[in-house]
């Protein structure tokens, strides 16, 4: 019996999956996912993903720091967003960080009821296709996307996935398909493919190139992170 390696390339697709049965691999390439691979890689104890500011806000007084941000930015009034400069930093060494953004932490909410839940970015490729390779599960990418719609960093994290677990007992569907295709084509500049896209241009001119960056490089960290009780962890 083959294996099934599928893509959902938008949140408000998900529901088209059962994912009572697979592990699910959330990815916000641009900036969720990859800064908590980069905090846990660097000593944050827990990220715990919440939907709404005022959830963030409250796990305050349970000893989080609190992280938010909204259209790219940090919203005022909390510790950080979601660089993932701000998540290497030595002042989070040993927290637990309750985060909300536009996009990644409503995904993992979307998928939370999936058995295992992996967080994957770039940065960890490396360390979540040697962690699939050594399990059975059929495997669910899912693109956290803009705003729902289609993008094309979270789309290329996918195809590397399915670019590196396919082989003859590999099933995949369409979107699998066209994202590993895409990948191949494009994975010899990643930092250049991604100029072309909207939400470079729209964290570009927020002046943080240096995060997207960053988040477009492979195999930095050899982590990964999974939920647990509503808890990321590694």
């Amino acid at each position: 019996m083959s294996r099934k390696v599928e893509v959902c390339l938008s949140p408000r697709l998900v529901d088209r999956f059962d994912i009572s049965n697979r592990i699910v691999v959330v990815t916000d390439v641009l900036r969720a996912t990859s800064a908590m691979v980069a905090g846990l890689a660097n000593g944050v104890t827990a990220i715990r993903p919440v939907e709404t500011v005022e959830a963030s806000a409250e796990l305050r007084a349970q000893g989080y720091l609190a992280a938010a941000e909204r259209e790219g930015q940090v919203v005022a009034g909390f510790d950080f967003g979601n660089s993932p400069y701000a998540f290497m930093k030595p002042e989070v060494n040993g927290q637990k960080i309750a985060l909300t953004t536009t996009n990644g932490t409503r995904a993992i909410a979307l998928v939370a009821a999936a058995p295992l839940v992996l967080i994957g970015a770039f940065v960890n490729l490396g360390a979540i296709l040697n962690f699939l390779a050594h399990r059975n599960e059929d495997v669910l990418v899912l693109c956290s996307g803009w705003k729902d719609n289609f993008n094309l960093e979270d789309s290329l994290f996918a195809g590397a996935i399915v670019a590196g677990l396919r082989g003859p007992e590999v099933s995949n569907c369409d979107a699998g398909v066209a994202t590993a295709l895409l990948y191949e084509q494009l994975k010899g500049d990643l930092f250049g493919a991604i100029q072309q896209s909207s939400h470079y241009q729209r964290l570009a001119k927020m002046g943080i190139e240096e995060d997207i960056r960053f988040c477009m490089q492979r195999d930095v960290f050899s982590v990964v992170p999974m939920l647990r009780a509503g808890e990321i962890v590694l």
